[in-house]
Parts: structure tokens; sequence; C-alpha cells
């Protein structure tokens, strides 16, 4: 009777454990839902990317009970762009060597986006192993996350809690919370977009505006730079241009500017330099590491960074590098679109200002034309016909000192006349960009230069075709004597007033330099004036030297054009 009573004890006890069990999985599942559920109300509730990214990998975390996990965003070329970790320490983040670049393990679930799921990641035939400094991880989930059809990354999961793998529920549950972040990171993305849209319209007004209002190029440029490096979130905003066998840095934004500006790269080897010659957008993961980054800027550590070309019609003017630390996260796509678009308003501003200076310097060239042609049509006649009129005069005046005022002011009509001549011609020859090029220009240039020295500008006149008849070793002569001969007068003449005559007729070339100085000592001669003796003789010309009328000194060297 006992053993009978038992048995359904027994039964009964084995029942009410079981139920307990039931009831003890009912409500762990539903905590787990519950949780789950808490977690894509959270992961939904907030439009910013990063904020959102960081969020699913917490909630990942919390609901497998998982030590450490990780968000890796998938870039261009089938690697990491980005690489989010949760439950590591600062201390433990700085050990270790470098973030995962997507190969071994973290490949396979970037090339077959399917749940990975193990009790030791190590023994699995594509593991790659940990770098320097990372903390051990044995069991292991993995689970990809779709943004529509696309794979945006994948969810890492290790190190259960308890020390066991991970099970099929957590499988489950993180295939849930991927689905619904994948949600979460379309909407965050979009919103991304036109937040980064309307930002970009504005920022078109604002150079667009500064375009039309003809601001100066320097300016627009800045304006660019800074905007550039607002939109993109960048450290550093520079542009850069050829000069002769480098790129100089002209315009900087932002970190590093004072070591950065005025700075010269390498044109073959350089980011900047790179993108210059070939005209395409060019990126580095690692500024300071690339092969061209000067030594010198070690004390700016610039990390990732992008350039993209200031084009025009007749090839690339410039280059906007952007640049953040190093560490930072490298741009992305939308960075580098948004990059190509503000260059290409800058290479607008560029076309803008060279067509202003065209235009500005075509209504030189023409105010220069019409004043040269009213003084060959209009003035020169008029002297002409002043000095015709006086030369009959003077055979009709007997007085002989009224007949010599006569003759002389003949005499300076006619000089007057070969000085506006030589001024026609002068305008008549465009006007050179930057050094100059012709021996007109050069001598020009030589006589100004020579003013600090003198204390006064002397007097310059070029007769004849100086630029298409006279040699450059002659040219390259004429100069060496010119400036001798000024520097003579600088320091010896103590003169007020110089003249120097540059003249080709008969087949040679006449350079005159005459002051109303103190004139040439009557007992000695310089040894500037046999060097530029010499000079002539070699040439197989003349030189002289002598005190001229009225005071002061005239300096002749002539030498012929049928030698050298």
């Amino acid at each position: 009777m006992g053993e009978r009573s038992l048995i359904p004890q027994m039964r009964l006890d084995d029942l009410l454990s079981e139920l307990q069990d039931r009831l003890e999985t009912v409500l762990a599942t539903r905590d787990r839902v519950h949780a789950l559920l808490e977690a894509v109300v959270s992961v939904g509730s907030d439009l910013d990317l990063e904020t959102v990214l960081r969020r699913i990998t917490e909630a990942a975390a919390k609901l497998v009970d998982a030590r450490y996990a990780a968000l890796g965003v998938i870039g261009e070329g089938g690697t990491l762009e980005r690489f989010i970790p949760v439950g590591l320490t600062e201390e433990e983040i700085a050990r270790i060597e470098h973030w995962p670049h997507g190969k071994g393990l973290l490949g396979l679930l970037i090339k077959d986006p399917q749940t990975l799921r193990m009790a030791d990641l190590a023994e699995h035939p594509e593991s790659y192993g940990f770098p320097a400094g990372h903390p051990p991880m044995r069991s292991f989930l993995g689970v990809p996350v779709r943004v529509r059809d696309e794979v945006f990354g994948n969810l890492y999961l290790t190190e259960k809690a308890g020390g066991g793998a991970f099970e099929e529920e957590d499988e489950a549950v993180v295939n849930a919370l991927a689905a619904a972040a994948g949600v979460a990171i379309e909407n965050a993305r979009l919103y991304e977009e036109t937040r980064r849209r309307e930002d970009w319209l504005r920022v078109s007004s604002e150079v667009t505006t500064s375009l039309l209002s003809g601001d100066d190029p320097g300016e627009v440029l800045t304006i660019m730079a800074r905007r550039a490096r607002e939109l993109t979130v960048a450290d550093t905003a520079m542009v850069s241009f050829p000069h002769e066998d480098v790129v100089r840095i002209e315009i900087v934004e932002g970190f590093g500017e004072e070591l950065l500006r005025a700075r010269d790269m390498q044109m073959d080897r350089s980011l900047a330099g790179v993108t210059l010659r070939t005209g395409r957008p060019q990126s580095t993961p690692d500024l300071q590491k690339s092969t061209g980054h000067p030594p010198h800027l070690e004390g700016v550590p610039l990390g990732p960074a992008i350039a993209v070309p200031l084009g025009g019609t007749d090839g690339a003017r410039g280059v906007l590098v952007l640049a953040r630390q190093s560490g930072a996260p490298p741009f992305g796509e939308p960075d580098l679109r948004m990059a190509e678009a503000l260059g290409g308003q800058a290479a607008i501003a560029l076309e803008l200002a060279a067509a202003r200076r065209d235009a500005e310097r075509l209504g030189l060239l023409e105010d220069r034309d019409r004043i040269a042609k009213d003084l060959h049509d209009v003035v020169i006649q008029r002297l002409f016909a002043v000095a015709m009129t006086l030369m009959s005069t003077v055979r009709m005046v007997e007085h002989p000192a009224a007949s010599a005022r006569l003759q002389h002011a003949v005499d300076e009509l006619d000089q007057t006349i070969k000085e506006i001549r030589s001024t026609i011609f002068a305008l008549q020859t465009p006007p050179q960009a930057g050094p100059a090029r012709t021996l007109r220009g050069r001598v020009t240039e030589l006589v100004e230069a020579a003013r600090e020295q003198l204390g006064f500008m002397p007097g310059i006149r070029m007769e004849g075709p100086l630029d298409n008849t006279v040699p450059e070793e002659i040219g390259e002569q004429l100069r060496a004597v010119l400036r001798e001969a000024l520097s003579n007068v600088a320091r010896h003449a103590r003169a007020s007033r110089a003249q120097v005559l540059v003249e080709v007729s008969g087949g040679a070339l006449l350079l005159e330099v005459s002051d109303n100085g103190v004139g040439i000592p009557e007992d000695g001669r310089r040894s500037g004036l046999r060097n530029l003796a010499e000079r002539a003789e070699r040439l197989g010309g003349s030189f002289t030297a002598e005190r001229a009328e009225g005071g002061g000194s005239r300096l002749r060297w002539r030498v012929p054009l049928g030698r050298g």
C-alpha cells in the first residue's frame, strides 16, 4: 500500500519539475525577447550613424552575454573600412598593434556572408590569428548585417560568458538584431545623406556667391578649403600648386597650418604631385608613411588622406588634399564625391581668374595700341610739321644767336621725335608676364634695377629691331657693359641725371651712357673702363669714354652685329 502511494507522488514531482523547467524557459525566452525588443528600440532611436553602429554592437554583446563584440564595416575592395569594438579598455586597445584588415576568418565572412558559429575559432582552417597585443578569444559568432540587398558589414561576438559556446538561440537573436540593425543603418545613412546635401547646397551657394562677386581667387580657394574640411570632417585641408619641379602648399586650413604652409612636395611621389600629374583623385591610408612626404613634417601626424585635382580645360591647375590625423577612420566614397564637387567649383574660380587676367591684359594691349597710334598719327606729325617750319625759318633769321637757338630747337624736336618713336615701338610690344625674355625687357629691367643704387631713375631710349637682330651672346655682353657703366655712374660720377641709349643701325649695336656728373678724370683710367674696352675689342668693336660738353661724361660702346 505504501509503495503504491509513492508512485503517484513521484510522477507528480516529475511533472512539477518539468513544468517548472518549461516555465523558466518561457520566462527566459520572454526576457530575451523583451531584451531584443529593447535593443531594437534603442538601435532605432538615433539618426547619427556612428551612434547607431556603436549601439548595435553593444546590444549584440548584451543579448548573448559576449565579453567582446565588434562591428566591421566593409569598404571598397572587400576590406574593413571601420572597426567598432566593444568590451576592450583603452589600455587594451592601445596594446593592439593594428585593427583587423578583413583577412583570415573575418575575410571569409566578407567573401561568404553567412552566419558562422564556433566553439574555438582557432580551430578553423581560415583562422588568421590575432595581431600583437590582442587579447585571447575562443568562442565565436559572426553574423552579417545587410542593408537592403547590400552587405554593410559583420557583427563579431567572442568569449561567451561562463566559457561555453554560443548556442542556436544566440544565433537567432543576433540574426534578428542584425535585421533590425539594417533598417536603422539605412535610416541613419539616408538622414546623413540628406544632411550632407543640405550642407553642400549651403557651401555651394557661398562659393558661388564669392565667384560671382569677383572675389580674389585666393579668398575663394580659402573658403572652399575650409568648407571642404568641415563637410568631410577632416582635420586639415591643403590647396597646392605646381612650382617648377615641385608642388607647393599655398593654402592650409586646420591642423598643422604653420608647419605646412609654403612647404614643397615632390612632384613624382607625393600624393598631391601624383594627383596633379595624372589628373585623377588619389587616396592613402597614411599620409605620413607616403614615400613623398617630407621628413621635416613628422610633427604633423596626418593619416588617411584624399586628393582631388582642381581641373580646367587645359588640365589640373592645382590639388585639394584633405587629411585626418593618424588613427582616424579613412574617408568614404561620399567624402570623395564631396571633395570632387568642391574641386570642380575651385576650378571654375581659377578659370574665371584667368579669364579676368586675359580680359585685363587685352584691355591694356588695346589701350597701348590706341596710344601708340595717337602718338604716331597725331603727335609725331605735328612735331615734324613744327620742326619743318622752324628749319625753313632758320634761313630767314640773320641774327646769329637767334639762328643758333632755332637750330637747337629743331635738334631738340628731332630728338623728341626719336624718343616718341622708341616709345611707340615699346607700346606695340606685348608686355610679358614674369621675368623678361626679350632684350628690350632685360635692358629695361637692368636700368630700373639701377634706380636704388643711383638714387634716381635713368632715362632710357631704345631704337631699332633689338629683339630680332642682336644675337644672344652680344646681348649678354651688352647687359654686362650696361651694368658696369651704371655702376660707375653710381660710384664715381656724383650725378643727378643719366641717360641710356641702345640703338641698332647700320649693322651695329650702339650703347651710350651719359650723365651730368663730375666727368672722367683727366689723369687716369679706371679698371672698369678697361674691361668695357676689352669686351668691345673681343667682338671687333670700339669703346670711348670722354667728358661731355657742359659737364659729365659719355660712354660709347659699339660692336658689329655680323659677329658673335
